[in-house]
This record gives C-alpha cells, sequence and structure tokens, in this order.
C-alpha cells in the first residue's frame, strides 16, 4: 500500500500551508475557540520559516531573523469552523520594509474557497541584545519577497507614508 502526498491547492498569491483542528480545539458552543485562530496561523508560520531554513533553538542571538516582536494584529472572525479536520492557513506578506513586515492571512477551507478568520500582522526585527529594531537579513528578505501580494490600488501618499513609517 503507497500513501500519496497531500495535495495543496495553490491560490494566486502567497501560499496555502495545510492545518489540523483537532477536537479540543472546540469550545463549549462546538466552534473554534477564538484563540485557536491565531494559533493555527502562527504554527503555520512556523511551518513555513521552519521549512526554509529558519529556526530558533533557544539563543536568541543565533535566531537572527526569528528574533522579532510583534508589532500589532487584527484578526476578523467571519465564519465559525464547527467540526475538527483538515483545514488551511493562506499566508502573504502585504509589505516588507527594512525593520519591519506586515503579513496578511486567512484560515481558511482546505482547498482555499472558504474563508473563516483573516487578519494581518506587523512584526519588527529586533536586535536580540539591545531589543532595537535592525533590518532583516538578505536572505529573509528573500523569502518573504516571494510572498509579496500583487500590489493593489494603492495612492503615492499612502507609499510615502508607509515609507516614513519604516524609516522610524
Amino acid at each position: 500500500m503507497s500513501v500519496e502526498p497531500r495535495q495543496v491547492p495553490t491560490v494566486p498569491y502567497g501560499e496555502l500551508v495545510p492545518v489540523t483542528v483537532h477536537f479540543d480545539d472546540l469550545d463549549a458552543l462546538g466552534m473554534l475557540h477564538n484563540s485557536r485562530y491565531p494559533l493555527l496561523v502562527e504554527r503555520a508560520w512556523a511551518e513555513y520559516w521552519h521549512g526554509r531554513g529558519f529556526r530558533f533553538d533557544g539563543d536568541w542571538v543565533a535566531a537572527g531573523d526569528m528574533c522579532n516582536v510583534i508589532k500589532e494584529m487584527r484578526l476578523s472572525y467571519e465564519r465559525p469552523v464547527t467540526r475538527p479536520g483538515r483545514y488551511a492557513a493562506h499566508l502573504w506578506v502585504e509589505r516588507l520594509g527594512r525593520t519591519g513586515l506586515t503579513y496578511g492571512f486567512r484560515l481558511c477551507s482546505a482547498d482555499g474557497a472558504e474563508t473563516h478568520a483573516q487578519g494581518h500582522r506587523v512584526l519588527v526585527r529586533v536586535d536580540a541584545r539591545t531589543l532595537r529594531p535592525t533590518p532583516w537579513s538578505d536572505h529573509a528578505r528573500a523569502v518573504a519577497a516571494d510572498l509579496l501580494r500583487p500590489a493593489t490600488a494603492e495612492t503615492e501618499t499612502e507609499r510615502k507614508v508607509e515609507a516614513e513609517r519604516d524609516a522610524a
């Protein structure tokens, strides 16, 4: 008997990373507990970055780009997950700055067709010794660039504001 690898559908930008909802992830109403949505997305991001050679083994100085902090997180619950099973986290990068990175995500059906929750999170790369913002490595920038969402209709003013915020 052979086991075929699980096929992961494609999306027009970013990447779908399979995630599993277990029975004990559900709350008393039989829905995925609200705290599990960001946890599943975080685990998907960790799997994505680990698969590209980024690791944290307990030494923050050696962790390099993995030494980052959350500046902001927004999450909108769209449709409840009401049963255990296979789902996906759709991951992409909205903005890649010198020291900051904004990523978007959706927790969705395994094929990416149905959205259960969506949001974004802003990370800032920090120096492990000073905890001050520090630039992403060229390697991290290259990996993140592969996930950049195609440009949307944004004004020149919005781009300037983002550039000024990133320079700070």
